[in-house]
């Protein structure tokens, strides 16, 4: 079985060599953290979104949707804090003249002090039979040791980060002796801060232009539209608004493929509710986002919720529903209480009533606010990294399978005829018209029936429909479920009740 460097690297191959991502630009030697999607990552990705749009607005009567404008006024970034906070810190390494975010290399410290808790006990779960995994890690010597470091960093390096103490984070690195990863040199820059904001120009003549943003978050398109869809909807409180769209961060260090990009995409959810019951709704969107994860067939113990010690300047209550990812847990989906923060701040800033009427209490105030707000991309490679498995068949021979959820997989089923003669050709291009209206399938004639098999098999493909000498005869086909391998007859008529 490969480790977990390995298996990452085996995924990203396998996403490139099938067709799901590119590195944009290849054929000019690439783009640093910017990506394509292929032909099946496009519509893996059309699928979440679809499954994400279901979920928050098809199936909410009180949640709608809109698509706000990637530019915008630029003093809408000076209202959310952008301009003025929202910064990383950064170090460079003196010897190897690399740049680093500060945070992230204290919390990759902590990552390889949690791989090595999580080494213990698989090497224990191995030794013993009846194994109590929370005895074990109460009371074993080693695991207690790492557990009590990674508490102690983590909570100095939380005060740090809440204080934005610069020089102490600095101090830190020096002390737990991080090196830097490319030459192994700890011969570390002071902390500064950096803004992740890209800037650009707007209009006709360079003089003459004014300093505008590509927006860091799609939050607030939903903010500054709020009224908007208030009066034109006629909402009523508790109501949400929901966008799915890009969003651009100039990241120090933008690694782990498409984990952490600098063109990138966002679905959240903005849901307006009275003051004082957002903590309440707050714990209603934690267990509802949940359960949507869970819902795609992802086992429960790839999940877990991370409450956040550091709040953002807006927030109240914030937490994380982690992931799992061949490197480690990492955050998938924030949900955020943000009080009342930025539809005051824009109130602020234009000098316009950004208020709601409330016809049951008869008063007009502000709403606060519970975010949703999941990375797109992110989504996509914990589908992609749960999916990929390798499989040892009874022949002896490895099978790779991606088993995408059948709700999300780019192709839905691939139409086989056996051989190229006798009229399976025509048969099966018939059924595949059929088919065509109603889901994404794929015609596929090429090489032994074997063979395209495993292909689609590896594109992730949950049905393959083979035509044959007998389906001219009696009108059925085969069908073959990607997972379990098992095939049955089924007549023509009965496909698509089969598939659906």
């Amino acid at each position: 079985m490969a480790n977990h460097d390995e298996l990452f690297k085996q995924i990203i191959a396998h996403a490139k060599e099938y067709g799901y991502i590119f590195p944009s630009s290849e054929i000019y030697d690439g783009l640093s953290a910017v990506y394509d999607y292929g032909q099946y990552g496009v519509e893996l990705k059309n699928n979440i979104k679809q499954y994400w749009w279901r979920a928050m607005v098809q199936f909410h009567e009180n949640i709608v949707g809109i698509d706000s404008a990637i530019f915008m006024h630029p003093t809408i970034w000076k209202a959310s804090g952008h301009v003025d906070a929202f910064n990383d810190p950064l170090i460079d390494n003196k010897d190897s003249k690399k740049r680093y975010r500060a945070d992230v290399l204290i919390e990759d410290y902590l990552q390889k002090l949690e791989e090595k808790i999580e080494k213990e006990v698989e090497k224990a779960k191995k030794k013993f039979e009846n194994f109590d995994e929370t005895l074990f890690r109460k009371t074993n010597p080693n695991v207690l040791r790492s557990q009590e470091k990674i508490d102690a960093v983590g909570d100095r390096f939380a005060a740090l980060m809440n204080e934005t103490d610069l020089a102490g984070i600095k101090s830190l690195i020096e002390e737990l002796e991080i090196a830097c990863p490319v030459s192994g040199s700890k011969n570390w820059t002071d902390v500064r801060q950096f803004n992740l904001m890209f800037s650009t120009q707007m209009g006709s003549v360079a003089e003459g232009a004014d300093t505008i943003y590509l927006r860091p978050e799609t939050a607030q398109g939903i903010f500054v539209n709020f009224l908007n869809v208030y009066k034109t909807g006629r909402m009523k409180i508790p109501f949400g608004i929901a966008q799915i769209g890009k969003a651009f961060r100039n990241e120090i260090v933008a690694r782990q493929f498409i984990f952490r990009m600098r063109e990138f995409e966002q679905m959240e959810m903005q849901f307006f509710v009275r003051p004082g019951e957002e903590l309440k709704w707050f714990e209603y969107w934690k267990e509802e986002r949940k359960k949507w994860h869970l819902s795609l067939g992802i086992s429960e113990e790839s999940y877990r919720f991370h409450d956040h010690e550091k709040l953002a300047h807006y927030a109240n209550a914030a937490t994380d529903i982690e992931f799992r990812f061949p490197f480690g847990f990492k955050e998938l989906e924030g949900i955020h209480s943000r009080t009342d923060f930025d539809l005051s701040q824009h109130e602020k800033f234009t000098g316009k009533k950004l208020r709601y009427f409330d016809p049951e209490t008869n008063e007009s105030y502000i709403p606060y606010v519970v975010e949703t707000s999941i990375g797109l991309d992110r989504m996509f490679l914990a589908v992609l990294s749960n999916a990929y498995t390798e499989e040892t068949l009874p022949d002896g021979s490895v099978r790779v399978v991606l088993k995408i959820p059948a709700a999300l997989a780019p192709v839905k089923a691939a139409v086989l005829p056996l051989v190229k003669k006798d009229g399976l050709p025509e048969k099966a291009r018939e059924i595949m018209d059929m088919l065509k209206p109603k889901m994404m399938c794929q015609y596929d004639d090429k090489d032994a029936i074997g063979r395209r098999y495993r292909r689609q098999d590896a594109i992730g493909t949950p049905y393959c429909i083979t035509v044959d000498n007998e389906t001219l005869v009696d009108n059925t086909v085969t069908i073959r479920e990607r997972d379990s391998m098992q095939q049955k007859r089924v007549r023509i008529e009965e496909i698509v009740k089969e598939l659906v």
